[in-house]
């Protein structure tokens, strides 16, 4: 199955093989594509990956991770990330990007935005909790964003919901203490959510995930039930996929194993009835066969194995006896 083709909101995919979106921190002060990322995300395509996903993409400047984020807050990112999905498609993958926003979570200089003025850690300053306004302003760019994707030629976006970024904060009632319509019940605190997927579907046809953390690993907080609820409201708004990850949300250690995540993966697949990508320490071909085989799962999504194996797909496709063409240039190697 891994490398049966799968189509999602009309876009086929040549197999279920997913870069998963991972920071780079390689982008200048202004947020833009340099040379690291146009080989780093080609040299996946080229090694048979089905989707590429370029990572996190600040919706606006005091969103971002790092100073080193990719951006795309302006109109002058879209040269620079169509060059980059030109080389992927070029190379025979699709290619995504994943729209962010970091929240009480970003390390810039300046006023952090959150739901509540509650720290990250000691580590992290006081947030600001965001006006009526300043929600509207965040809206407003997710969608302006989806747009300039749009524009580049992305094949799929990504909505970050997970990690303890800014709309996980709001969807978690450990750090969202708000008793305004964006707070309190869990219906509330998926409010922000709810609009920007709203408010992209404005500008954007194709095929729309969201990563959700989908256990918070701490008292108090959201947890697996939680995350199928809202995995149901997004299907019923026309979104094809969660990608599935957990934790980030408060500081708290996360016990990883092989395949830890899947399990989250395959409740929300089976209760919300939505195709779901498992992420978390998957590493050879045959547990990734095993996943999909199982119904767990519809996309595999690799994360550190494709830092340390560009080729990872090609050498998947041998160990499970599949033919997958690699490019001419490498045929003599496979």
């Amino acid at each position: 199955m891994l490398f049966e083709p799968i189509t999602l909101g009309g876009v086929t995919l040549k197999n279920r093989i997913v870069m998963s979106p991972m920071c780079q921190y390689s982008a200048g002060e202004q947020g833009l594509v340099t040379d690291w990322h146009r080989i780093h995300y080609a040299s996946r395509a080229v090694g048979g990956v089905g989707l590429v996903m370029v990572e996190a993409t600040a919706v606006q400047p005091n969103g971002r991770i790092s100073t080193r984020d990719l951006g795309i807050w302006d109109d002058t990112h879209i040269a620079g990330l169509s060059e980059v999905v030109r080389l992927v498609q070029a190379a025979g993958a699709k290619i995504g990007i994943q729209l962010a926003h970091a929240g009480r979570k970003s390390q810039v200089e300046g006023r952090l935005d959150a739901p509540s003025p509650i720290a990250f850690s000691a580590d992290f300053p006081t947030p600001v909790p965001l006006s009526q306004e300043g929600i509207n302003d965040v809206v407003a760019n997710f969608r302006q964003a989806a747009g300039r994707a749009r524009q580049a030629g992305f094949d799929v976006i990504e909505i970050h919901a997970a990690h303890g970024y800014l709309i996980n904060q709001f969807l978690s009632p450990l750090c969202n203490h708000r008793d305004d319509p964006y707070g309190g019940d869990r219906d509330r605190r998926f409010r922000l959510l709810k609009e920007i997927v709203t408010a992209v579907r404005e500008v954007w046809e194709g095929p729309l995930f969201v990563r959700f953390s989908a256990e918070e690993y701490a008292e108090g907080g959201n947890h697996i039930e939680d995350y199928v609820y809202y995995s149901r409201l997004l299907k019923q708004m026309g979104v094809h996929l969660i990608d599935v990850s957990s934790g980030a949300v408060v500081p708290y250690p996360v016990r990883d194993y092989p395949g830890y995540q899947v399990p989250f993966a395959e409740k929300i697949r089976r209760e919300a009835g939505i195709a779901t990508g498992a992420v978390g320490k998957i590493t050879v071909a045959q547990q990734a066969e095993q996943i999909l085989e199982n119904g767990q799962a519809d996309l595999i999504f690799l994360g550190r194995e494709l830092l340390r194996n560009p080729y990872w797909a090609l050498h998947a496709a041998a160990a499970l006896g599949v033919r997958n063409e690699p490019p001419v240039q490498y045929a003599r190697a496979f």
